[in-house]
């Protein structure tokens, strides 16, 4: 590397500096509590007098974190496929047909987004309570869906228009149908961008927390985000070092699937950039 490159290097380090440590700041805070004995929790000391890694064993028997935790991998992997099975066929249908109230229908993808789901959880819970699915895993992951639905479908539209029609044509040239098209044309040039919606649809659905409150009830059925509320709501004493270690496992799951799927992701938010 020469000297001029090495330079430049230097000067874009230490201009990203601050923001690297104002982002991974709370994260080693996050992480050295849950390192910390339960006595030290609270000291104004940042390192700990030793490493308590029994925290996260001890988190986890006291906190019925198993089971939240495959609540909430249940509850995104299930709305996110869902989400991505309804939202293909519409981003497709959107990208490459023009019909009447096309551009409506695209602003109305976009109002949705503006809405919060605490907006609409009372009239959500009612319907769901009148169906008599309150307290139900499957239910959570449909809600979730359906909020996840706009936001798939808008990412994925503006991907498949730019997808040339030369191929489209080849296709049909070979006597493949729409359907086949769309599944061994369009699937396999948009997994980029059909991998960063999903993880954003899994990350939208992972932190939820008002819908979750609203509809689960029992601990048994509680995700990540209740359980973890419920160590800090309601009591006279937090600990916690369990509250930290809770969250440290949380973020885990979602740390990897950006680890093991950054390649798509950075293709995929580079996607329609240069064409």
């Amino acid at each position: 590397m020469d000297t001029a490159k090495l330079r430049r290097s230097l000067v874009c380090w230490l201009c990203l500096s601050p923001i690297v440590v104002v982002a991974l700041f709370p994260f080693a805070v996050m992480v050295i509590s849950a390192l910390k004995p339960a006595q030290e929790v609270l000291n104004p000391t940042w390192w700990p007098s030793r490493l308590a890694f029994e925290n996260f064993v001890t988190m986890w028997r006291a906190t019925n974190f198993g089971p939240a935790l495959m609540n909430s991998l249940i509850i995104s992997v299930l709305s996110t496929a869902a989400a991505l099975i309804v939202s293909i066929p519409a981003a497709y249908a959107l990208g490459r047909f023009t019909f009447a109230g096309r551009s409506a229908f695209r602003i109305f993808l976009i109002v949705t987004q503006m809405l919060s789901p605490i907006v609409l959880v009372i009239g959500l819970f009612r319907l769901v309570a009148w169906a008599g699915l309150i307290d139900s895993v499957s239910t959570v992951a449909m809600v979730y869906a359906a909020f996840n639905i706009a936001f798939t479908v808008w990412m994925l539209q503006s991907y498949f228009a730019t997808i040339p029609r030369d191929l489209e044509e080849a296709a049909f040239m070979e006597g493949a149908s729409r359907w086949k098209t769309l599944i061994r044309v369009f699937l396999p040039l948009a997994a980029p961008a059909t991998v960063v919606t999903a993880i954003f649809a899994f990350i939208n659905a992972w932190n939820e927390f008002v819908i979750a409150l609203t509809m689960l009830r029992t601990q048994a059925s509680y995700t990540l985000p209740i359980q973890i509320f419920s160590l800090v709501a309601g009591r006279y004493t937090v600990e916690w070092h369990h509250v930290m270690a809770a969250t440290f496992v949380a973020t885990i799951p979602v740390a990897i699937a950006f680890a093991w799927l950054q390649r798509y992701l950075v293709r995929g938010l580079s996607i329609g950039a240069v064409k």
